[in-house]
């Protein structure tokens, strides 16, 4: 039962993409990629729930294996990717009929969504730091299609400035898995890349190479993360790709990048001490939330504006990372899910936002909560949920991250991410404010009217989304003993 469980998050994507490319897309089949999206979760819930208590288990000879962190990013890869499936056929109905798409478009979206989702899942359930590597790497030639989609100028450069990048990142994470490779083999460990034998084999690692190893790592997945130093690819991506994808990308696929990084800053504790990575992680947070800080104050694309946030989250989840501890871990692992659950109903809003409105310009929306108010209101909750504010699981996540941090020894860095956060919270909530108020006189009386009477088109899935962040926020139930679990495998301890 167990292993077709952890089986199940694999193959359900890989059968849906095969049945939307033999089926093709139209009203019969729109909602086969919803479907697929229900099993995955109730897969992975159930999962978690046969290995409450017992050892990892294990599948496909020891290729796939099961842990407490592995069941809890099934979690927030299933959660996030219905969502966003959940809310795809209205939105691509909506770009049929406007002409901007086609059947044969929708069905090629359906397939490549179909295996993203089986990339990231295959990702976070191998064994092998190899494997995840492959499956990271898979993810980007999926997405990298659907980013440029609309085969604009914009969209196609897009695209390849994701390729690129993200190749340029992984080719260094590939470089630091022979590094560690090697080091495993010249401690005679006999570990290859597993994580769970490198772990148990740590104290035999040489640090020297080690070192070098875990940087190349840190710094090639942080790339698919969305960290500074190459990071440029996300703002462009998310800008251009469709509205669920971008929900996908920004609200799973970068924590899957991180999931690879927490594995790592594991193994290097034991080899390094927390020092080492400490330092790292802190740098990159603070460098992340700066340049987030610096870019969200002037921006004018509210679809880029979103992207931004991302990469200011991500350094939240580096700051968290740094500090280390239960505490600090499970606060990450809960800021992964509501951030996912936020972000991803917030570009669900934007998508439907660009088309009611056909600008992405933040001076061309105005007056949304008069002419829209479901679309505006969800838009409003879900920047209030995305800047931390209770009840939103945000608040309780960064909470948990600053109290970690200044009870840690890291408390100037602590106050400075905090300070910056705020900057960014101003930014978002002044953008967003101009966006839902006002009288509208940006967009044209023969744009809004047809779209009104569809306002709510694609909405419910957000709206579902964000009532079940702000649960989280005030009761996590099951999911508190699983966070709990998880982040005692992250930090070593019982």
């Amino acid at each position: 039962m167990t292993t077709a469980l952890m089986l199940a998050p694999i193959t359900v994507p890989l059968l849906g993409a095969l049945a939307c490319l033999v089926a093709g897309w139209h009203r019969a089949t729109a909602w086969l990629a919803p479907a697929c999206g229900a099993l995955m979760l109730a897969a992975a819930a159930g999962l978690a729930c046969a290995q409450a208590g017992h050892p990892p288990g294990a599948a496909l000879d020891g290729l796939l294996r099961a842990d407490p962190l592995s069941d809890f990013m099934l979690i927030v890869i299933s959660a996030v990717g219905l969502l966003a499936t959940a809310a795809t056929p209205a939105w691509l109905r909506n770009e049929v009929t406007a002409g901007r798409a086609t059947a044969r478009t929708a069905a090629r979206h359906s397939v490549l969504v179909q295996l993203f989702l089986a990339a990231m899942a295959a990702a976070v359930l191998a064994a092998s730091l190899g494997v995840t590597w492959v499956a990271i790497e898979g993810t980007t030639i999926a997405t990298a299609f659907l980013v440029g989609q609309r085969r604009t100028k914009a969209a196609v450069e897009a695209a390849w400035k994701y390729v690129m990048i993200c190749s340029t990142g992984i080719a260094l994470a590939l470089l630091g898995l022979l590094l560690l490779n090697a080091a495993a083999v010249h401690a005679a460990a006999g570990t290859g890349l597993d994580w769970a034998r490198l772990v148990a084999a740590a104290p035999h690692l040489d640090p020297a190479v080690t070192r070098i190893s875990v940087t190349l790592l840190i710094v090639g997945f942080g790339t698919k993360a969305g960290l500074v130093p190459l990071h440029a690819w996300l703002p462009d991506a998310h800008g251009q790709a469709p509205a669920p994808v971008s929900a996908l990308m920004s609200g799973v696929l970068l924590s899957v990048a991180f999931y690879a990084i927490l594995r790592v800053n594991a193994i290097a504790g034991l080899v390094l001490g927390p020092g080492f990575t400490r330092a790292l992680l802190a740098t990159l947070a603070v460098a992340s939330l700066l340049l987030a800080a610096s870019l969200l104050i002037g921006q004018r694309d509210y679809k880029r504006m979103l992207a931004y946030s991302s990469i200011e989250h991500m350094g939240v989840l580096a700051l968290g990372a740094a500090i280390g501890g239960p505490l600090a871990l499970a606060a990450v692992l809960l800021h992964m899910l509501g951030h996912g659950l936020a972000k991803g109903s917030l570009f669900v809003c934007a998508g439907r936002v660009l088309q009611v409105t056909g600008t992405s310009r933040i001076e061309g929306v105005r007056g949304l909560a008069g002419r829209f108010p479901l679309l505006a209101g969800c838009a409003g909750a879900g920047v209030l949920a995305l800047t931390g504010f209770p009840p939103f699981s945000i608040f309780a996540s960064e909470i948990g991250i600053v109290r970690a941090g200044f009870a840690s020894g890291l408390g100037w860095v602590t106050a400075l991410a905090l300070v910056l956060m705020l900057v960014i919270a101003a930014a978002l909530l002044s953008h967003t404010s101009r966006m839902l108020l006002g009288d509208g006189p940006g967009d044209s009386p023969a744009t809004d009217r047809p779209a009104a009477p569809r306002q709510a088109s694609g909405l419910s899935p957000a709206v579902v989304a964000l009532g079940a962040c702000a649960v989280l926020g005030l009761y996590a139930g099951p999911l508190t003993i699983l966070l709990h679990s998880a982040a005692h495998t992250l930090a070593g301890t019982p």
